[in-house]
């Protein structure tokens, strides 16, 4: 059962080896602590104020949680400039004065039991034909042991240091060596707590789709499983705006996904992105929707991730798609967004000039991406002035030339 946890000591005469055993054991206690921050002394007093009932969740089969019961817990007194450790309801705290001691221990302690596990190993290999039953038996208890310690070091300087590559892949080592379903569902659980603190660690990313793709094809589970790290890439991107890591391991996703799912993260994405016009990031996820992308630009007036997209499904049309007979009117339909994107209404002048400003970048691009095609019926019509006017005033006439050049060849 869990409940409030505030750890208060004098921080300049503390162990900093004492502090890593208090929060390797906090991190026992409470194998599902889904947050994790780093917290200025001050602010664990006011944490500690009219703490709510906390509810105590147990592990199911797949790796979610259940609720048990609820309990009462006391709000904490304590003297904010010794506070270390703040933990409450699978939440963790741990104070920034601490963080350099604390990191040089975990530190420390891993590059030991890591030292210690590679021994052992490389011993145990060379000396296996040698060994007694006995002594085997000793060996693997040993080496067992030290891998546990491993396990536990890692997980606290990870929490310290997402970016620590050895960390994750001997992580990635031991697991892969036990082949337990249980410590894949760990690794996830690891990783989206290193997510929470810093969810744009593509250490962290990688280390997940590596867990994925481990128990693929092993786990009846996997859609679940599929479903609930899609759930979490949106909670992510919601509070980490422009996180290219987080949408592009949703779209790695999609290989692991049913159809109807598929189907699902398209319109849910879409949405999303409805919403959030600026974020770039989540118009990677998609990979076309001329007529919602244009929709969007003239609802969104002056917003370049929208163009930027627009030459990304451009070029996967012209790719994958374009057919003869779609040509003519592929280029009708965006010489017609060009124009549209001209006007420039009275006192709105702003937005609707970075518009044209885009709209005429746009165009000069897609001419150079189809000269025989786009470029000759830009040049024959009556906007090829009009665009040549829009670079000079958006002192880009280099593109002019420049359009003029592939033209021409």
């Amino acid at each position: 059962m869990l409940g409030l946890h505030v750890s208060t000591m004098n921080v300049a005469a503390v162990d900093p080896s004492n502090l890593l055993i208090q929060l390797e054991g906090i991190l026992e206690s409470d194998p599902f602590i889904d947050e994790v921050g780093f917290i200025h002394p001050t602010q664990f007093a006011f944490l500690s104020e009219d703490v709510p009932s906390s509810t105590s969740l147990s592990p199911v089969a797949d790796g979610s949680l259940l609720e048990d019961d609820t309990i009462k817990s006391e709000p904490a007194v304590c003297n904010s400039s010794n506070t270390c450790f703040w933990h409450h309801e699978h939440k963790l705290g741990i104070s920034t004065l601490v963080l350099a001691q604390l990191y040089r221990a975990a530190k420390d302690a891993f590059m030991d039991s890591h030292r210690q596990c590679r021994m052992l190993s490389s011993s145990q290999c060379k000396k296996d034909e040698k060994l007694d039953e006995i002594a085997s038996v000793c060996s693997t208890s040993f080496l067992n042991i030290a891998e546990i310690e491993v396990m536990r070091h890692s997980k606290a300087l990870l929490l310290l240091s997402s970016d620590f590559g050895t960390a994750w892949n001997f992580r990635k080592l031991i697991v892969s060596k036990k082949q337990l379903f249980p410590m894949f569902m760990d690794e996830l659980l690891l990783s989206a707590l290193v997510l929470s603190y810093s969810p744009k660690s593509e250490r962290a990313w990688s280390h997940r789709r590596w867990v994925i793709k481990m128990i693929a094809g092993k786990s009846a589970n996997l859609p679940e499983i599929v479903e609930r790290e899609s759930e979490l890439v949106k909670k992510i991107v919601e509070n980490s705006k422009m996180n290219y890591r987080a949408w592009n391991h949703r779209c790695w996703l999609v290989s692991y996904m049913s159809d109807s799912q598929v189907l699902l993260e398209l319109h849910s994405s879409r949405d999303w992105a409805a919403l959030h016009v600026a974020d770039n990031s989540c118009f990677h996820f998609r990979a076309e929707e001329l007529d919602w992308d244009a929709m969007l630009i003239r609802l969104y007036v002056g917003r370049e991730s929208l163009w930027l997209h627009r030459r990304f499904l451009s070029l996967i049309w012209m790719k994958h798609l374009a057919v003869d007979g779609q040509s003519n009117m592929f280029v009708k339909d965006e010489l017609k967004l060009f124009q549209s994107c001209t006007i420039i209404p009275d006192n709105e002048y702003g937005e609707y000039q970075a518009q044209t400003t885009f709209s005429a970048t746009y165009i000069t691009w897609l001419a150079k991406q189809m000269p025989e095609s786009f470029g000759v019926v830009l040049k024959e019509s009556s906007q090829f002035e009009a665009l040549k006017l829009l670079l000079d005033q958006a002192e880009k006439s280099f593109l002019w030339d420049s359009l003029n050049a592939s033209t021409q060849q």
